[in-house]
């Protein structure tokens, strides 16, 4: 296909067709989640679950590649639907404008993707998320926090009970070991410390638990651009082996 001839003449046929079988789910499609979904439908996949109960807002232009004036007050689901196919229109989306918590968490794996990409910013939903994928043997590849960092150097993947000096892979560890969780877990992370600095909101909005004050925390479309991307490349290898 010439589409992907570019792929294929790096990969080869059939790491290339092994591609375009698979299907991956991908839970939040913010700043990360929504370029690790571009470097996947760029690369071939034509199967895509795509999650997320969120709808776009002008606070998301910064960062958040389906994030337009085009796409505002969309939901994430549907924008991402619509440039994947604008992508490729051979691939088959599958939306679900869902919020992950434990009593969902079941739907969001059904059907068994290949791959699962956790993109969710919220501890609560994600700590249910990986422990259900964890269980039931789904590979899984996770996004600890990019927000607050400014050093691309600094960016990291490894096991996410191999991680160092990341906060919240630290309280993920502690909350999945109490659950029985342990390795097998793949993450990107940052070795770098956070900057300070945030401010309080008191409304709901996308980032935080139902009933819950979030904290908007400053982002660089670099960093969190570069973070989808590293969990994209991770995927591809993992999709095209064996």
């Amino acid at each position: 296909m010439e589409r992907f001839s570019r792929i294929e003449r790096l990969i080869g046929a059939d790491k290339l067709a092994r591609l375009q079988d698979r299907l991956v789910t991908i839970v939040g499609l913010g700043a990360v989640g929504g370029y690790a979904l571009e470097g996947l439908a760029r690369s071939g996949i034509r199967h895509f679950r795509l999650i997320d109960f969120d709808v776009i807002l002008l606070e998301n232009i910064n960062r958040q590649i389906l994030a337009l004036e085009s796409t505002l007050g969309q939901a994430k689901t549907k924008a991402a639907s619509c440039r994947v196919k604008g992508i490729n229109p051979a691939c088959e989306v599958e939306e679900l404008n869902l919020f992950v918590d434990q009593h969902s968490q079941q739907q969001v794996l059904t059907p068994r993707p290949d791959l699962l990409i956790d993109a969710i910013d919220t501890i609560g939903p994600k700590i249910e998320l990986l422990a259900a994928a964890w269980q039931q043997g789904v590979p899984v590849i996770s996004s600890m926090g990019a927000a607050l960092r400014t050093d691309p150097a600094l960016i990291r993947t490894a096991d996410l009970f191999e991680t160092t000096q990341c906060p919240l892979a630290r309280r993920m560890r502690k909350k999945l070991r109490g659950r029985g969780i342990g390795q097998g877990i793949t993450c990107v992370y940052s070795l770098e410390v956070a900057h300070s600095g945030f401010q309080k909101q008191s409304s709901v909005s996308q980032d935080e638990e139902p009933g819950t004050g979030k904290r908007i925390m400053g982002s660089l479309p670099t960093i969190t651009a570069i973070f989808g991307l590293t969990m994209a490349n991770l995927a591809l290898a993992r999709l095209t082996d064996g």
